[in-house]
């Protein structure tokens, strides 16, 4: 039961929070600005620049402001009302990425409405941005002037047993057998502290898998194995995980050309672009992000954040844009090709008369026991699985086994044969920018050394520090999830967490 009263001001927090983003922005995993040095940068844009098309940039109409209190609104509804955090602690830690801190302040007014499960907040202006939480798909922020969004929300049945009763991974029920002579469970306990870090990690949840059992997990004093948090960008790893769903149920091929209903105009040439390409971050398509070697902020707000913070239709402005380079000759980091493989997963279902919302429970979590996702969308009720999603550390966990068990569960294919040999081979075009670290499936690969794990290593990362590990060379899934400003400090943690590890369980026969 939330307390009384139903309006409080958070203002105080506000002005007191960071004033430096420790989010993607200094991880390299995260789709960053991390370039190595300077050389570095100047040879990715001009390298660039020589395949650029000549076709126009438009950038998104609106103020940054109203886009960051966008941001911020939804942050916090969905930081109060589905992870069940204080919103103090909320503001202060949660959400920098499309709500930075440092514009935190301009609000003058915050109600926090437990009753409607909703946030507002007002800046000097008199705009108010509200977002309000619609059943399981989760937090929305309503466009300006508007009370209400242009879908009708779902509840998503779960087909699953009550957890309580059957035994992980399809439950809650861990096995008490004794793990073998060859695991040192002095070291692994030694690496679950390493992993959760210090206070200042702000680490919510830790838990790591050998060979599908649960090693060892642990969670702060505000969650419990059951509470979806934040993944933001893991996110994309889950809708490239919902394309090879299709592609195994026959509604895609990989390597066709995308059915984008705003290219087929005779003469598009984005038409030349495969499904493929656009889960390796290859598209071409024409956006500005912060992650840019280039990116400049004074040509106004960018694309890769307004996907997340406009209150649009999300697939029409991606689906909307030109062309910047030809498909699968430059890779970059931009939310416009998760979004329209959302726009992909939407097409399919609904042409096929199926309802959308309930997809991803139905033919994923469902079959991998994935009781308490959400996956929240725009205001038109298209998935925002770029990075507005809540799962409980465990689901990541099992979402991760899927992979290390080549896309099979309890004896079904879920993810086509060979599939994740395509998420774990390196992005051409990002190779050819000198970054091997991009796969397929909107997947990290290790390719570059960078994690101090085996180089054939891979996950699924997100900003703040949020990141699901698979290591086949020793059958280990590493989960972290933790607040925002705890990036930096949770890195370092994580990393000490896998030398151990690594040193507490044989490698497995390949």
């Amino acid at each position: 039961m939330h307390p009384a009263p139903h309006r409080q001001s958070l203002i105080s927090i506000a002005l007191l929070v960071l004033l430096a983003c420790t989010g993607p922005e200094d991880q390299a995993k995260d789709g960053s600005v991390f370039y190595g040095s300077d050389e570095v940068r100047a040879s990715l844009i001009a390298r660039a620049a020589s395949l650029e098309l000549d076709t126009d940039y438009v950038p998104p109409p609106g103020q940054a402001l109203h886009h960051y209190t966008s941001g911020f609104a939804k942050t916090l509804c969905s930081a109060v009302f589905i992870t069940g955090l204080d919103p103090k602690d909320a503001a202060a830690n949660v959400g920098g990425f499309t709500s930075p801190f440092e514009e935190r302040h301009h609000v003058v007014d915050t109600v926090v409405d437990f009753q409607h499960q909703q946030v507002s907040l007002t800046l000097p202006d008199g705009v108010t941005r509200t977002a309000k939480k619609y059943k399981n798909q989760g937090c929305v922020t309503h466009a300006i002037g508007e009370d209400s969004v242009h879908f009708t929300p779902t509840d998503v049945a779960r087909k699953l047993p009550p957890p309580a009763s059957s035994p992980w991974p399809m439950g809650d029920i861990l096995t008490g057998d004794p793990w073998p002579e060859e695991v040192d469970m002095t070291k692994v306990e030694e690496a679950l502290d390493a992993g959760f870090g210090p206070p200042e990690a702000r680490t919510l949840a830790l838990v790591v898998t050998y060979k599908g059992r649960i090693l060892g997990e642990r969670y702060g004093p505000e969650v419990d194995i059951h509470s979806p948090l934040e993944g933001w960008s893991m996110a994309k790893s889950l809708t490239g995980t919902l394309i090879g769903v299709l592609i195994e149920q026959g509604a895609y091929e990989l390597w066709q050309p995308a059915p984008i209903p705003e290219w087929q105009s005779p003469g598009d040439p984005r038409q030349a672009i495969r499904i493929g390409d656009i889960m390796r971050m290859s598209s071409g398509i024409r956006i500005r992000a912060p992650q840019d070697p280039d990116f400049d902020p004074s040509i106004g707000y960018p694309d890769h954040l307004y996907l997340y913070t406009g209150s649009v239709d999300s697939f029409e402005w991606a689906a909307t844009r030109p062309q910047e380079w030809e498909p699968n000759t430059v890779g970059r980091y931009r939310n416009s090709d998760p979004v329209l493989a959302n726009y992909l997963i939407r097409l399919a279902v609904e042409g096929r008369d199926e309802d959308y919302h309930s997809f991803p429970q139905r033919n994923l979590f469902d079959k991998i026991g994935i009781r308490d996702a959400i996956i929240e969308t725009d205001p038109y009720g298209n998935f925002l699985a770029q990075g507005y999603e809540f799962l409980p550390a465990r689901d990541w966990a099992r979402l991760a086994n899927l992979y290390l068990q080549d896309g099979v569960w309890n004896g079904e294919r879920i993810l086509p044969e060979g599939y994740v040999e395509y998420v774990t081979t390196l992005a051409p075009a990002w190779v050819a920018d000198g970054r091997p670290q991009y796969g397929g499936g909107f997947m990290w690969v290790n390719g570059d050394s960078g994690w101090p794990v085996p180089e054939n290593a891979y996950g699924m990362r997100g900003a703040g520090g949020q990141s699901a590990t698979m290591i086949p060379t020793h059958q280990l899934v590493v989960v972290r999830l933790g607040k925002y400003t705890g990036a930096q400090a949770a890195g370092q943690a994580l990393n000490r967490a896998f030398e151990l590890l690594l040193e507490a369980v044989p490698p497995v026969e390949q």
